[in-house]
């Protein structure tokens, strides 16, 4: 059989639009396609592959397990899991764990979790969810509704109810929807899809108190930026605010599907045995590769290594943008970056995307404006230049093309 791009519109829906490259083998940062091409990988599978390609722990992990117990279900329960758990449990503010399949199924589980602690605690009155413009939380109806971008919930018929927005950064505006109405409020401690928008320590605090002022749950949602990808091992714990709830994909299996969420021993029991569930969740396999994940990344060494990897990129991409100038600024928290373009170039993104394709390197945009780059947390400095280099090439070809 011919795999090649032409084979994904025969037999694959066509809700993607994927790039004619088909990589077949990875290690570390760099990636190889079929033509044998090499590219160095600042895109991560977005924010995922937290360690690179074929880490030597993450195959170690699933090669045991894999000669051990494949799944079971939630009928029992399983070593790796547990304790999976326990050190999500002992490393955060939470004290029990929900295991998913992914970042969506985790944010479906907090925001069923919320509405049915409110209503066991308050009454069916209190329903209201508050979330953010531009917000991402998943593709569920319910999170992709709660989600702030209407082009991501639009022609699917009636949307859950009771689900407004604001704009991210804007307290007044906030605490003007806010009320005893409201059972909980959903946020990214850094908005990712939504253009690597930070929160103002202002902003964040607010939203902290005016959630305890009105009983509301304040829901983090940290699939894109937990396990490292800020340099802490979660973002809530570098902004000093403790969520109620906190959700956690992409990273936590280093490319393994897994999700997770975590809360108080509290808000927990209001999900009761029956009231929601996973044939997967919780999965050996998903939980041993996710378990050997969390204790790499889980190192003061990596963490501060984050830190300085990210001085790194945002240091050379000031050295682009010096000479090409089409950025207007550099932002982001650790290795979850965003360059933003100039008015010059505004709804371009993603033609700096395609020309770092065809010079070798992968990454990724959020939003028509918006380069991203989310690579290893481990990624060797030297990639990091030459991947740079790669990218200047890119910019050179969009700015003279």
């Amino acid at each position: 059989m011919t795999v090649n791009r032409e084979l994904f519109d025969h037999v694959m829906v066509p809700n993607y639009a994927p790039s004619s490259v088909i990589p077949v083998r990875g290690e570390g940062s760099r990636v190889w396609d079929q033509q044998g091409r090499e590219f160095i990988d600042f895109a991560g599978g977005i924010a995922v592959n937290c360690l690179g390609h074929c880490h030597p722990a993450l195959v170690g992990a699933l090669k045991e397990q894999g000669e051990k117990i494949w799944h079971l279900s939630n009928v029992m329960t399983n070593e790796p899991a547990l304790r999976l758990a326990k050190k999500m449990v002992d490393a955060t503010f939470a004290e029990k764990v929900y295991f998913a399949n992914s970042g969506a199924e985790a944010n479906e589980a907090a925001l069923k979790l919320a509405r049915r602690f409110a209503l066991d605690k308050f009454g069916a009155e209190k329903s209201q969810i508050i979330a953010f413009n531009k917000g991402f939380h998943g593709r569920t109806f319910f999170t992709v509704t709660v989600g702030g971008q209407a082009a991501y919930s639009d022609g699917f018929g009636p949307k859950p109810g009771d689900i407004v927005h604001c704009d991210y950064n804007d307290l007044a505006a906030f605490e003007a929807l806010i009320s005893d109405n409201t059972c909980a409020v959903m946020m990214e401690p850094i908005q990712g899809e939504g253009g690597i928008i930070s929160p103002t320590d202002e902003f964040a605090q607010g939203v902290r108190d005016l959630c305890t002022k009105h009983n509301a749950l304040l829901i983090f949602d940290e699939v894109q930026s937990g396990v490292g990808r800020t340099g802490e091992l979660y973002a809530y714990q570098g902004l000093n605010v403790v969520p109620d709830i906190l959700t956690s994909a992409k990273a936590l299996g280093g490319g393994f599907p897994i999700g997770a969420m975590l809360t108080t021993t509290e808000i927990a029991q209001h999900l009761k045995v029956g009231t929601h569930g996973s044939t997967y969740g919780g999965n050996p396999l998903a939980c041993a590769v996710a378990e050997a994940a969390f204790d790499t990344v889980n190192n003061p060494e990596v963490l501060a290594g984050v830190k300085a990897k990210a001085a790194l990129f945002t240091e050379l991409l000031n050295a682009i943008n010096e000479k090409y100038h089409v950025f207007s600024e550099i932002r982001g928290q650790g290795l979850l970056i965003g360059a933003v373009v100039n008015e010059q170039y505004k709804g371009r993104a993603k033609e700096f995307l395609v020309a770092g394709t065809e010079h070798g390197l992968m990454s990724l945009v959020a939003g028509a404006d918006v380069v991203r780059f989310t690579p290893s947390l481990v990624i060797p400095e030297a990639d990091i230049r030459e991947g740079m280099a790669r990218f200047e090439k890119a910019v050179a070809h969009v700015v003279n093309a």
